[in-house]
């Protein structure tokens, strides 16, 4: 496996969301896309990390952002 570096382009992928639908990186070609990944649930730092990015939600949307 190969690891990606800051400005690298991520892999193709499908993964299922909240709600049971399959939702791939091609699904956001040409959009703005944050992609966040945590290590482990249930840990302070992961969950504060989760909370932050959550809070913070409303202005990455305003700036025309979404977040998988």
């Amino acid at each position: 496996m190969s690891h990606l570096k800051e400005g690298d382009l991520a892999p193709a992928f499908s993964a299922l969301n909240e709600k049971g639908q399959t939702v791939s990186l091609a699904d956001y070609k040409g959009k703005k896309l944050v992609l966040y990944f945590y290590p482990k649930d249930d840990t302070p730092g992961c969950t504060a990390e989760s909370c932050s990015l959550r809070d913070g939600y409303p202005r990455f949307q305003s700036q025309g952002y979404e977040i998988l």
